[in-house]
C-alpha cells in the first residue's frame, strides 16, 4: 500500500464531471466500521472556513473533542483536518489512510477523486470526536460531505459562482446548496431575497426547522474588532454562536480571543493583510472592511467573475500587481490584464519586493495566498 502522501500525489484535484453515486457507495462501506460523532454541515459561498473554525473552536475550548473539516489547504494538506485545537498530525493522517484504503479496497479507493477520499479519511479521523463540522466543498446536494446524516445545517451566504457545477441563477445555486439540509437548517443573513425564499421552500418541503440569524451583539462586535477582524466576520461569529446554542453546547465567548483565522483578512504583518477570498461576494465584503487604499496582489482561477471582483475592490485600490501562480484552473495573464484595463486599475508584475510605506491586500484565490507566502518565506 502507498502511503497516504504518495497516494494523494496520484489523484487529480480537479474533474470536468463527476460521479455523484460513487463516494456514497463508498460511504456505504465505510460506515459500519466506524462511529459517527454529531455533525454540523456548513453549506454557502462565502464565510464556510471561519463560521465552522468559530464553531469548532469554541465547542473545542467548552471541553468536547472536535473535528473541522475544511477546503482546501493554503500550505499544507494537514490544515484541511484540524482535530482539538490543531490540524492533524502525519502519523494521525497516515493511520487514518491505511485504515480506509484497507475498508474500501484498491479499485473503490483509486476511483474515488481527492475530495471524495478525504472527506472519507477526515470521518476515520474524527470518529471519536463529540463534534464534527463538516464543510462542503463547492456545492450541498452532490458534495461527498453530504453523505453522512447531520444534526444541523448552516447555510453562509450564498452568491454567484461555480456556475458550471451549480447552475445560472441565484435560485439554482441556493436550490442545489440548500437540498443537502436535514433535520435543522440555520441561515447566515443573505445578500439576495431569493436565497430566503429558496430556503423556506425546501425546509418546508423536507419538515425540517429552519431558523434565521440573530442579530449580532455588541459583546461579539466588540470581540471582533478587539482581534483585528475584518466586520464581516461579526455575522459569521454570530452565527456560530447561535448553531452552539441550538446544538447546546455551552461555550466562553471569550474565548474567540485565542482563536486565528489565518487566510481570513488576516494581518500578516502591520502593512500585509491576505485573503483567500476570490468571488464578487468576498471582494465585497473585503472591500467595506479595508479602511484605506491598498496594492492589491491579485490573481485567478478561470472560472471566477475576475473582472467584476476588480471593479468592487477600485475603490480601495491605488494599483495591482499581478502574481503568478501554478494551478491548472489558473486565467491566462492576458485576461487578467484585458480585465485590469477594462476596469481602469494600473498594473505590473508582482517581483517579490514589498515597499514599506504600503499598504498590501494579498487576494484572489488560495493559490494566490499560497505563492506570496512561499515567495516571501524565499526572501
Amino acid at each position: 500500500m502507498q502511503t497516504f502522501d504518495a497516494f494523494l500525489e496520484n489523484k487529480p484535484l480537479y474533474y470536468k464531471e463527476i460521479d455523484h453515486e460513487r463516494v456514497h457507495i463508498a460511504y456505504g462501506m465505510l460506515k459500519a466500521h466506524i462511529k459517527q460523532p454529531k455533525t454540523v454541515h456548513v453549506v454557502g459561498t462565502n464565510g464556510k472556513g471561519s463560521t465552522g473554525r468559530i464553531v469548532a473552536h469554541l465547542a473545542y475550548k467548552s471541553g468536547k473533542s472536535v473535528g473541522h473539516y475544511t477546503s482546501p489547504h493554503i500550505l499544507k494538506f494537514n490544515e484541511r483536518i484540524w482535530i482539538d485545537g490543531a490540524d492533524a498530525s502525519d502519523e494521525v493522517l497516515e493511520q487514518a489512510h491505511q485504515k480506509l484504503f484497507a475498508i474500501l479496497g484498491q479499485e473503490m479507493s483509486d476511483a474515488l477523486s481527492y475530495f471524495e477520499y478525504t472527506t472519507l479519511l477526515a470521518f476515520v479521523v474524527f470518529e471519536n470526536c463529540d463534534l464534527m463540522v463538516l464543510e462542503a466543498g463547492l456545492g450541498g446536494e452532490f458534495d461527498a460531505t453530504n453523505v453522512c446524516d447531520k444534526e444541523l445545517s448552516i447555510i453562509t451566504p450564498i452568491g454567484i459562482d461555480h456556475q458550471a457545477f451549480l447552475g445560472d441563477t441565484i435560485e439554482e445555486i441556493a436550490a442545489t446548496k440548500i437540498r443537502s439540509v436535514q433535520k435543522q437548517v440555520l441561515l447566515a443573513p443573505q445578500m439576495y431575497d431569493e436565497v430566503v425564499k429558496v430556503a423556506k421552500q425546501i425546509a418546508d418541503e423536507k419538515g425540517a426547522v429552519l431558523r434565521q440569524a440573530q442579530e449580532p451583539s455588541y459583546k461579539v462586535a466588540e470581540l471582533v474588532e478587539a482581534n483585528g477582524w475584518a466586520d464581516y466576520l461579526i455575522s459569521n461569529a454570530t452565527v456560530a454562536l447561535q448553531a452552539l446554542d441550538i446544538l447546546d453546547i455551552k461555550y466562553d465567548i471569550n474565548d474567540l480571543k485565542t482563536l486565528e483565522l489565518f487566510g481570513r483578512f488576516y494581518a500578516l504583518t502591520s502593512h500585509i493583510r491576505i485573503d483567500v477570498g476570490h468571488n464578487p461576494l468576498a471582494a465585497r465584503a473585503i472591500e467595506k472592511a479595508l479602511d484605506k487604499k491598498v496594492v492589491l496582489i491579485y490573481n485567478s482561477l478561470d472560472d471566477k467573475d475576475y473582472e467584476k471582483v476588480l471593479r468592487t475592490l477600485k475603490p480601495k485600490v491605488k494599483r495591482v500587481e499581478i502574481i503568478k501562480i501554478h494551478s491548472q484552473r489558473a486565467t491566462t495573464l492576458s485576461e487578467i490584464e484585458k480585465a485590469l484595463t477594462e476596469v481602469g486599475l494600473a498594473y505590473s508584475y508582482f517581483e517579490n519586493k514589498i515597499d514599506e510605506n504600503e499598504d498590501y491586500l494579498v487576494f484572489g484565490s488560495f493559490y494566490v495566498v499560497e505563492e506570496f507566502l512561499k515567495q516571501r518565506k524565499n526572501t
